[in-house]
Protein backbone atom coordinates (compact mmCIF):
# COMPACT_ATOMS: atom_id res chain seq x y z
CA UNK A 1 0.00 0.00 0.00
CA UNK A 2 1.30 3.53 -0.79
CA UNK A 3 0.20 7.05 -0.54
CA UNK A 4 -1.31 7.38 -3.52
CA UNK A 5 -4.32 5.28 -5.40
CA UNK A 6 -3.17 1.74 -5.42
CA UNK A 7 -4.77 -1.31 -7.11
CA UNK A 8 -3.80 -3.52 -4.43
CA UNK A 9 -6.92 -5.98 -4.90
CA UNK A 10 -6.57 -6.71 -8.41
CA UNK A 11 -2.34 -7.75 -7.77
CA UNK A 12 -1.53 -11.63 -8.35
CA UNK A 13 0.30 -11.61 -5.46
CA UNK A 14 -0.66 -9.89 -2.34
CA UNK A 15 1.64 -7.80 0.13
CA UNK A 16 2.91 -9.02 2.67
CA UNK A 17 2.53 -6.91 6.22
CA UNK A 18 3.41 -6.57 9.64
CA UNK A 19 1.22 -5.22 11.87
CA UNK A 20 2.22 -3.25 14.88
CA UNK A 21 0.13 -1.83 18.05
CA UNK A 22 0.59 -0.28 20.78
CA UNK A 23 -1.03 -0.36 24.76
CA UNK A 24 -0.91 2.73 26.55
CA UNK A 25 -1.69 3.36 30.38
CA UNK A 26 -5.26 3.34 30.41
CA UNK A 27 -6.53 1.33 26.90
CA UNK A 28 -7.46 -2.08 27.98
CA UNK A 29 -6.17 -5.04 26.45
CA UNK A 30 -9.91 -6.05 25.26
CA UNK A 31 -9.83 -2.59 23.20
CA UNK A 32 -6.54 -2.69 21.58
CA UNK A 33 -7.13 -6.22 20.57
CA UNK A 34 -10.82 -4.99 18.71
CA UNK A 35 -8.76 -2.25 17.30
CA UNK A 36 -6.21 -4.95 15.46
CA UNK A 37 -9.03 -7.10 14.52
CA UNK A 38 -10.33 -4.51 12.94
CA UNK A 39 -7.16 -3.34 11.24
CA UNK A 40 -6.32 -6.88 10.02
CA UNK A 41 -9.68 -6.49 8.57
CA UNK A 42 -9.44 -3.16 7.07
CA UNK A 43 -6.23 -4.43 5.47
CA UNK A 44 -7.81 -7.77 3.87
CA UNK A 45 -10.07 -5.80 2.40
CA UNK A 46 -7.43 -3.41 0.53
CA UNK A 47 -6.38 -6.39 -1.02
CA UNK A 48 -2.64 -7.67 1.33
CA UNK A 49 -2.35 -10.61 3.80
CA UNK A 50 -0.85 -9.48 7.61
CA UNK A 51 1.92 -12.34 8.01
CA UNK A 52 2.95 -11.04 11.82
CA UNK A 53 1.57 -9.32 14.18
CA UNK A 54 3.42 -7.12 17.32
CA UNK A 55 1.63 -5.71 20.53
CA UNK A 56 4.07 -3.52 22.83
CA UNK A 57 3.55 -1.89 26.13
CA UNK A 58 4.75 1.93 26.07
CA UNK A 59 4.03 4.51 28.74
CA UNK A 60 4.20 7.16 25.71
CA UNK A 61 5.25 7.20 21.73
CA UNK A 62 8.33 7.79 21.09
CA UNK A 63 9.06 11.13 18.96
CA UNK A 64 11.44 9.47 16.75
CA UNK A 65 10.27 6.02 15.71
CA UNK A 66 6.98 5.80 17.65
CA UNK A 67 8.00 2.34 19.34
CA UNK A 68 11.36 2.98 20.09
CA UNK A 69 15.09 1.77 19.10
CA UNK A 70 15.06 -1.68 20.49
CA UNK A 71 11.54 -2.18 19.25
CA UNK A 72 12.96 -0.92 15.73
CA UNK A 73 15.51 -3.61 15.33
CA UNK A 74 13.33 -6.42 16.36
CA UNK A 75 10.89 -5.46 14.28
CA UNK A 76 13.34 -5.22 10.73
CA UNK A 77 14.19 -8.57 12.30
CA UNK A 78 10.81 -10.00 11.93
CA UNK A 79 10.06 -8.18 8.61
CA UNK A 80 13.37 -10.08 6.99
CA UNK A 81 12.04 -13.26 8.46
CA UNK A 82 8.43 -13.36 7.17
CA UNK A 83 9.81 -11.56 3.85
CA UNK A 84 7.15 -8.62 4.90
CA UNK A 85 6.65 -5.76 2.18
CA UNK A 86 5.08 -2.84 4.69
CA UNK A 87 4.81 -2.45 8.30
CA UNK A 88 1.47 -1.12 9.10
CA UNK A 89 1.02 0.54 12.53
CA UNK A 90 -2.61 0.92 14.35
CA UNK A 91 -2.01 4.14 15.57
CA UNK A 92 -1.06 7.69 13.61
CA UNK A 93 2.43 8.18 12.38
CA UNK A 94 3.43 11.58 12.09
CA UNK A 95 5.92 12.59 9.40
CA UNK A 96 9.34 12.56 10.98
CA UNK A 97 8.22 9.00 12.19
CA UNK A 98 7.33 8.22 8.82
CA UNK A 99 10.94 8.59 7.18
CA UNK A 100 12.82 7.48 10.64
CA UNK A 101 10.53 4.15 10.22
CA UNK A 102 11.52 3.24 6.78
CA UNK A 103 14.70 4.40 6.93
CA UNK A 104 15.48 1.89 9.36
CA UNK A 105 13.29 -0.77 8.66
CA UNK A 106 14.40 -1.12 4.97
CA UNK A 107 10.53 -1.07 3.64
CA UNK A 108 7.25 1.17 3.34
CA UNK A 109 6.00 2.17 7.14
CA UNK A 110 1.88 3.20 7.39
CA UNK A 111 -0.24 3.76 9.79
CA UNK A 112 -4.32 3.36 10.19
CA UNK A 113 -5.31 6.52 8.43
CA UNK A 114 -3.70 5.51 5.26
CA UNK A 115 -4.82 2.01 5.33
CA UNK A 116 -8.31 3.40 4.88
CA UNK A 117 -7.19 6.01 2.66
CA UNK A 118 -6.06 3.39 0.35
CA UNK A 119 -9.42 1.36 0.31
CA UNK A 120 -11.32 4.25 -0.49
CA UNK A 121 -9.27 4.86 -3.52
CA UNK A 122 -9.99 1.76 -4.51
CA UNK A 123 -13.68 1.83 -3.88
CA UNK A 124 -14.03 5.72 -5.32
CA UNK A 125 -16.13 5.26 -8.52
CA UNK A 126 -17.99 8.42 -9.49
CA UNK A 127 -16.06 11.59 -10.91
CA UNK A 128 -17.35 13.18 -7.38
CA UNK A 129 -16.25 10.76 -5.29
CA UNK A 130 -12.58 10.74 -6.66
CA UNK A 131 -12.43 14.29 -6.56
CA UNK A 132 -12.99 13.98 -2.41
CA UNK A 133 -10.60 10.81 -1.96
CA UNK A 134 -7.82 12.41 -4.30
CA UNK A 135 -8.21 15.93 -1.81
CA UNK A 136 -7.96 13.43 0.92
CA UNK A 137 -4.78 11.84 -0.17
CA UNK A 138 -3.20 15.15 -0.85
CA UNK A 139 -3.82 16.73 2.20
CA UNK A 140 -2.64 13.14 3.80
CA UNK A 141 0.82 13.40 1.77
CA UNK A 142 1.66 17.24 1.81
CA UNK A 143 2.96 16.99 5.70
CA UNK A 144 5.19 13.67 4.00
CA UNK A 145 6.19 15.08 0.72
CA UNK A 146 9.78 13.67 -0.42
CA UNK A 147 11.99 12.73 -2.95
CA UNK A 148 12.73 9.34 -4.04
CA UNK A 149 16.12 10.40 -4.58
CA UNK A 150 18.45 10.37 -1.63
CA UNK A 151 20.33 13.00 -2.12
CA UNK A 152 16.63 14.77 -3.07
CA UNK A 153 14.74 13.39 -0.11
CA UNK A 154 15.01 16.53 2.32
CA UNK A 155 16.15 20.12 2.82
CA UNK A 156 19.78 19.03 4.10
CA UNK A 157 21.82 22.02 5.91
CA UNK A 158 25.48 21.39 4.02
CA UNK A 159 27.29 23.28 1.52
CA UNK A 160 26.91 21.56 -1.79
CA UNK A 161 23.47 19.73 -0.49
CA UNK A 162 21.42 22.46 -1.25
CA UNK A 163 19.64 24.40 -4.20
CA UNK A 164 18.28 21.54 -6.88
CA UNK A 165 16.97 19.48 -3.76
CA UNK A 166 14.73 21.95 -2.17
CA UNK A 167 13.60 23.31 -5.28
CA UNK A 168 12.07 20.45 -6.68
CA UNK A 169 10.58 19.38 -3.21
CA UNK A 170 9.24 22.76 -3.31
CA UNK A 171 7.76 22.83 -7.13
CA UNK A 172 6.11 19.42 -5.95
CA UNK A 173 5.25 21.00 -2.85
CA UNK A 174 3.60 23.83 -5.17
CA UNK A 175 1.85 21.71 -7.35
CA UNK A 176 0.19 19.33 -4.61
CA UNK A 177 -0.93 22.85 -3.52
CA UNK A 178 -2.64 23.85 -6.76
CA UNK A 179 -4.29 20.86 -7.46
CA UNK A 180 -5.78 20.69 -3.59
CA UNK A 181 -7.07 23.81 -4.59
CA UNK A 182 -8.64 22.82 -8.04
CA UNK A 183 -10.08 19.82 -6.00
CA UNK A 184 -11.55 21.98 -3.32
CA UNK A 185 -13.24 24.42 -6.13
CA UNK A 186 -14.74 21.62 -7.92
CA UNK A 187 -16.27 20.22 -4.54
CA UNK A 188 -17.67 23.28 -3.44
CA UNK A 189 -19.50 23.38 -7.31
CA UNK A 190 -20.79 19.84 -6.23
CA UNK A 191 -21.85 21.30 -2.23
CA UNK A 192 -23.62 24.42 -4.32
CA UNK A 193 -25.52 21.74 -6.67
CA UNK A 194 -26.57 19.88 -3.59
CA UNK A 195 -27.62 23.00 -1.94
CA UNK A 196 -30.16 23.69 -5.05
CA UNK A 197 -31.07 20.26 -4.75
CA UNK A 198 -32.05 20.53 -1.08
CA UNK A 199 -33.98 23.62 -1.53
CA UNK A 200 -35.97 21.71 -4.29
CA UNK A 201 -36.65 19.03 -1.84
CA UNK A 202 -37.63 21.08 0.84
CA UNK A 203 -40.58 22.81 -1.65
CA UNK A 204 -41.70 18.89 -2.41
CA UNK A 205 -42.43 18.74 1.12
CA UNK A 206 -40.80 15.33 1.19
CA UNK A 207 -39.61 14.37 4.66
CA UNK A 208 -35.67 13.53 4.23
CA UNK A 209 -34.31 10.23 5.89
CA UNK A 210 -30.50 9.95 6.32
CA UNK A 211 -29.18 5.94 7.07
CA UNK A 212 -26.00 5.98 9.23
CA UNK A 213 -23.66 3.97 11.18
CA UNK A 214 -20.60 1.90 11.16
CA UNK A 215 -19.27 0.41 8.33
CA UNK A 216 -20.52 -3.03 6.78
CA UNK A 217 -23.44 -2.66 9.60
CA UNK A 218 -25.94 -2.96 6.96
CA UNK A 219 -26.95 0.64 5.37
CA UNK A 220 -27.13 -0.43 1.34
CA UNK A 221 -28.81 -3.56 2.71
CA UNK A 222 -31.75 -1.49 4.76
CA UNK A 223 -31.78 0.60 1.16
CA UNK A 224 -32.78 -2.34 -0.87
CA UNK A 225 -35.27 -3.46 1.62
CA UNK A 226 -37.38 -0.45 2.03
CA UNK A 227 -36.58 0.73 -1.57
CA UNK A 228 -35.88 -2.23 -3.47
CA UNK A 229 -32.93 0.06 -5.08
CA UNK A 230 -30.73 -2.83 -6.01
CA UNK A 231 -27.43 -0.96 -5.05
CA UNK A 232 -24.78 -3.16 -4.61
CA UNK A 233 -24.78 -4.12 -0.65
CA UNK A 234 -21.54 -6.71 -0.17
CA UNK A 235 -19.61 -8.09 3.26
CA UNK A 236 -16.90 -5.58 2.98
CA UNK A 237 -15.78 -2.65 5.02
CA UNK A 238 -16.39 0.57 2.85
CA UNK A 239 -18.19 -0.29 -0.11
CA UNK A 240 -20.32 2.77 -0.46
CA UNK A 241 -18.77 5.75 -0.91
CA UNK A 242 -21.48 8.35 -3.13
CA UNK A 243 -24.92 8.91 -1.31
CA UNK A 244 -27.89 7.28 -2.88
CA UNK A 245 -31.29 8.69 -2.36
CA UNK A 246 -34.38 6.67 -3.66
CA UNK A 247 -38.12 7.78 -2.76
CA UNK A 248 -39.71 4.80 0.00
CA UNK A 249 -43.94 5.28 0.89
CA UNK A 250 -45.20 5.20 4.02
CA UNK A 251 -48.49 3.26 5.03
CA UNK A 252 -50.56 6.74 4.88
CA UNK A 253 -49.41 7.87 1.77
CA UNK A 254 -46.59 10.21 2.02
CA UNK A 255 -43.08 9.75 0.69
CA UNK A 256 -40.10 9.93 2.51
CA UNK A 257 -36.32 10.37 0.64
CA UNK A 258 -34.25 7.83 2.24
CA UNK A 259 -30.58 8.42 1.57
CA UNK A 260 -27.21 6.29 1.81
CA UNK A 261 -24.13 7.31 3.03
CA UNK A 262 -20.35 6.73 3.69
CA UNK A 263 -20.25 3.95 6.36
CA UNK A 264 -17.92 5.35 9.65
CA UNK A 265 -15.38 3.90 11.48
CA UNK A 266 -13.34 4.33 14.91
CA UNK A 267 -10.27 6.70 14.18
CA UNK A 268 -11.70 7.98 10.74
CA UNK A 269 -9.38 9.95 9.35
CA UNK A 270 -9.91 13.98 9.54
CA UNK A 271 -8.93 14.00 5.80
CA UNK A 272 -11.91 12.02 4.65
CA UNK A 273 -14.31 13.76 7.11
CA UNK A 274 -13.25 17.17 5.77
CA UNK A 275 -13.05 15.92 2.07
CA UNK A 276 -16.95 14.22 2.26
CA UNK A 277 -18.22 17.29 3.89
CA UNK A 278 -20.28 18.42 0.71
CA UNK A 279 -21.51 14.59 0.65
CA UNK A 280 -22.05 14.22 4.64
CA UNK A 281 -24.96 17.72 4.23
CA UNK A 282 -27.61 14.63 3.49
CA UNK A 283 -26.45 13.67 7.23
CA UNK A 284 -26.50 17.11 8.71
CA UNK A 285 -30.00 18.47 7.25
CA UNK A 286 -31.55 15.17 7.64
CA UNK A 287 -35.17 15.28 9.20
CA UNK A 288 -34.51 11.63 10.80
CA UNK A 289 -31.02 10.16 11.04
CA UNK A 290 -31.18 5.72 10.90
CA UNK A 291 -28.53 4.53 13.00
CA UNK A 292 -28.20 0.90 11.56
CA UNK A 293 -25.48 -0.91 14.15
CA UNK A 294 -24.38 -4.67 13.43
CA UNK A 295 -26.91 -6.88 16.47
CA UNK A 296 -23.98 -9.12 15.90
CA UNK A 297 -20.64 -7.10 16.78
CA UNK A 298 -18.90 -7.85 19.62
CA UNK A 299 -18.16 -4.49 20.37
CA UNK A 300 -21.54 -2.95 19.88
CA UNK A 301 -21.46 0.40 22.34
CA UNK A 302 -18.09 1.71 20.86
CA UNK A 303 -19.12 0.95 17.25
CA UNK A 304 -21.91 3.78 18.31
CA UNK A 305 -19.95 5.85 20.34
CA UNK A 306 -17.73 6.22 17.18
CA UNK A 307 -20.49 7.51 14.99
CA UNK A 308 -21.48 9.75 17.16
CA UNK A 309 -18.16 11.18 17.37
CA UNK A 310 -18.38 11.62 14.30
CA UNK A 311 -21.84 12.66 13.67
CA UNK A 312 -20.69 15.55 16.50
CA UNK A 313 -17.72 16.64 14.15
CA UNK A 314 -19.96 17.21 11.46
CA UNK A 315 -22.41 19.31 12.93
CA UNK A 316 -25.07 16.33 12.96
CA UNK A 317 -25.27 15.58 16.70
CA UNK A 318 -28.42 17.42 17.16
CA UNK A 319 -30.52 15.27 14.49
CA UNK A 320 -33.39 13.12 15.55
CA UNK A 321 -32.32 9.31 16.05
CA UNK A 322 -33.86 6.03 15.66
CA UNK A 323 -31.44 2.92 16.60
CA UNK A 324 -31.92 0.21 14.35
CA UNK A 325 -30.16 -3.35 15.52
CA UNK A 326 -29.33 -5.22 12.37
CA UNK A 327 -28.88 -8.86 11.52
CA UNK A 328 -31.49 -9.70 14.34
CA UNK A 329 -31.92 -12.99 12.33
CA UNK A 330 -28.24 -13.94 13.47
CA UNK A 331 -27.86 -12.54 16.78
CA UNK A 332 -31.42 -13.88 18.14
CA UNK A 333 -31.91 -12.82 21.44
CA UNK A 334 -29.16 -10.66 21.91
CA UNK A 335 -30.79 -8.06 19.55
CA UNK A 336 -33.45 -8.13 21.97
CA UNK A 337 -31.37 -6.72 25.15
CA UNK A 338 -29.81 -4.43 23.00
CA UNK A 339 -33.28 -2.73 22.30
CA UNK A 340 -34.01 -3.36 26.22
CA UNK A 341 -30.46 -1.19 26.86
CA UNK A 342 -31.41 1.46 24.24
CA UNK A 343 -35.17 2.47 24.95
CA UNK A 344 -37.15 3.78 21.75
CA UNK A 345 -34.67 1.47 19.79
CA UNK A 346 -35.91 -1.49 17.04
CA UNK A 347 -34.24 -4.67 16.11
CA UNK A 348 -34.87 -5.43 11.96
CA UNK A 349 -32.90 -8.24 9.92
CA UNK A 350 -32.50 -6.11 6.59
CA UNK A 351 -31.89 -9.53 4.43
CA UNK A 352 -35.12 -11.30 5.18
CA UNK A 353 -37.63 -8.10 6.17
CA UNK A 354 -37.85 -9.58 9.78
CA UNK A 355 -39.85 -6.61 12.19
CA UNK A 356 -39.90 -4.36 9.18
CA UNK A 357 -43.39 -3.34 9.96
CA UNK A 358 -42.33 -2.78 13.75
CA UNK A 359 -39.23 -0.24 12.28
CA UNK A 360 -41.61 1.30 9.53
CA UNK A 361 -44.01 2.77 12.41
CA UNK A 362 -41.11 3.73 14.62
CA UNK A 363 -40.00 5.65 11.66
CA UNK A 364 -43.33 7.27 11.08
CA UNK A 365 -43.82 7.87 14.67
CA UNK A 366 -40.20 9.66 14.90
CA UNK A 367 -41.77 11.82 11.79
CA UNK A 368 -44.80 12.20 13.34
CA UNK A 369 -46.30 11.76 10.19
CA UNK A 370 -49.95 12.52 10.99
CA UNK A 371 -48.66 15.90 11.89
CA UNK A 372 -47.76 17.16 8.65
CA UNK A 373 -51.07 15.27 6.80
CA UNK A 374 -54.29 17.62 6.18
CA UNK A 375 -58.03 16.51 4.78
CA UNK A 376 -58.91 19.49 3.29
CA UNK A 377 -62.67 20.26 1.37
CA UNK A 378 -63.18 22.33 -1.72
CA UNK A 379 -66.11 23.44 -2.97
CA UNK A 380 -66.86 22.08 -6.63
CA UNK A 381 -66.33 25.28 -8.22
CA UNK A 382 -62.85 26.21 -6.73
CA UNK A 383 -60.86 25.30 -8.43
CA UNK A 384 -58.18 27.63 -8.04
CA UNK A 385 -57.98 26.16 -4.03
CA UNK A 386 -57.26 22.40 -5.88
CA UNK A 387 -54.81 24.20 -8.16
CA UNK A 388 -53.01 26.12 -4.76
CA UNK A 389 -53.29 22.52 -2.95
CA UNK A 390 -51.10 20.80 -5.60
CA UNK A 391 -48.51 23.93 -5.70
CA UNK A 392 -48.21 24.49 -1.87
CA UNK A 393 -47.81 20.83 -1.09
CA UNK A 394 -47.79 17.06 -1.70
CA UNK A 395 -51.25 15.87 -2.34
CA UNK A 396 -51.47 11.79 -1.37
CA UNK A 397 -55.42 11.50 -2.38
CA UNK A 398 -58.78 13.03 -4.36
CA UNK A 399 -61.47 11.99 -4.16
CA UNK A 400 -64.42 13.85 -5.52
CA UNK A 401 -68.34 13.86 -4.73
CA UNK A 402 -72.01 15.50 -5.25
CA UNK A 403 -70.63 18.29 -2.68
CA UNK A 404 -67.46 18.92 -3.03
CA UNK A 405 -63.75 18.00 -3.37
CA UNK A 406 -61.73 15.96 -0.72
CA UNK A 407 -57.52 16.26 -0.63
CA UNK A 408 -55.60 14.48 1.56
CA UNK A 409 -52.09 16.99 1.59
CA UNK A 410 -48.81 16.91 3.41
CA UNK A 411 -48.28 20.68 4.27
CA UNK A 412 -46.23 22.60 6.22
CA UNK A 413 -46.90 24.85 9.04
CA UNK A 414 -46.93 28.09 6.27
CA UNK A 415 -49.40 26.05 3.65
CA UNK A 416 -51.89 24.75 6.83
CA UNK A 417 -52.25 27.79 7.40
CA UNK A 418 -53.27 29.76 4.60
CA UNK A 419 -56.00 26.39 3.96
CA UNK A 420 -56.83 26.41 7.99
CA UNK A 421 -60.38 27.59 7.03
CA UNK A 422 -61.05 24.56 4.37
CA UNK A 423 -59.73 21.78 6.79
CA UNK A 424 -62.08 19.33 7.69
CA UNK A 425 -61.54 16.27 10.79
Amino acid sequence: MTYIPTTLIDRAVREKIVVVGVQFPGVETSSLERELRELRLLIDTAGADVVAEIVQRRDAPDAATFVGSGKVIELKEICLAVDADTVVFNHTLSPAQHRNLEKALGRTAIDRTAVILDIFAQNARTPEGKAQVELALLQYRLPRLRRASGSLSQQAGGIGTRGPGETQLEVDRRRLVQRMHRLQNDLRDVAHARATQRQSRERGRHREVTLVGYTNAGKSSLLNLLTDAQVVAENRLFVTLDPRTRQMPLPGGEVVLVTDTVGFISHLPHELVNAFRSTLDSVRFADLLIHVIDATSEAVEEEIAAVHEVLREIGADEVPELLVFNKCDIAGSRADELVTLHPGSVALSATTGVHLVDFVSAMAEQLRIDDRVRTLRFPMERGDLVAAAHREGDVLSTETDAQGITMRVVLDEVGAARFRDWRVE
